[in-house]
């Protein structure tokens, strides 16, 4: 698996003075938590950069005056008014405990409906994950293949080895429905076929022949 080295400096003063004067040296502040102890340190903000501005899923590996942490991103902060990174709040990885993670969605494979005339639709991203670290992958892979038309493949379809996903069963991953262009391919199929003759209809000015009364007898 894929992983960004950061070099930090430890901070002792944690005060907003401090901190403020961190960033406007072109660091960023942040914490390593869920270990033995909690580091506060600080890194320029470009040793984050590889790390943040990403859609894959990456370790952190961290070193600290000595010490070397390995450890995931659990939150950011960015500023409201320029969206500077602010704080990394980082998650240590323990061998021996479970942890959460977040990872991204790999589809491959094309849809049986999409070959079909349909239109696929990604509905999410990624899923939330119970696991050992050492179970981490860059991402959860999902085959699309044999997707149909009107068909969905929801999370409770989702295989992820050694790892308990988190989010609802029900809901779609991804979903092939139909198009515009295929409704009204459907549609014209459907109608009656054209020149078609319509029942005909009595002449006009001619009034269907009533039944023949029975001849009454002479009395």
């Amino acid at each position: 698996m894929k992983s960004v080295k950061i070099e930090g400096k430890k901070r002792s003063d944690l005060g907003k003075k401090a901190t403020r004067q961190i960033r406007s040296e072109g660091n960023v502040p942040a914490v390593i938590y869920g270990g033995n102890e909690t580091i506060h340190f600080s890194a320029p903000v470009m040793a984050f950069r590889t790390l943040v501005y990403t859609p894959d899923f990456q370790l952190a590996e961290i070193a600290v005056e000595g010490k070397s942490y390995r450890a995931i991103m659990k939150d950011l902060q960015f500023d409201v008014v320029t969206d500077e990174l602010n704080h990394i709040d980082f998650l240590e990885l323990v061998e021996d405990r479970k942890i959460n993670a977040t990872l991204p969605i790999k589809f491959h494979g094309q849809a049986q409906g999409v070959k079909d005339g349909g239109r696929l639709e990604l509905k999410m991203k990624s899923l939330n994950v119970r696991t050992y670290p050492k179970h981490l992958k860059e991402n959860i892979s999902v085959d699309i293949t044999n997707l149909q038309l009107h068909g969905n493949i929801r999370v409770e379809d989702v295989v992820a080895e050694n790892m308990e996903i988190l989010n609802s069963p029900r809901i779609p991953v991804a979903s092939v429905v139909t198009t515009r262009a295929l409704k009204q391919e459907e549609a014209a199929s459907a109608a009656p076929a054209a020149g078609a003759a319509p029942a005909a209809a009595p002449a006009a000015g001619k009034a269907p022949a009533a039944a023949a009364k029975p001849a009454e007898k002479k009395k």
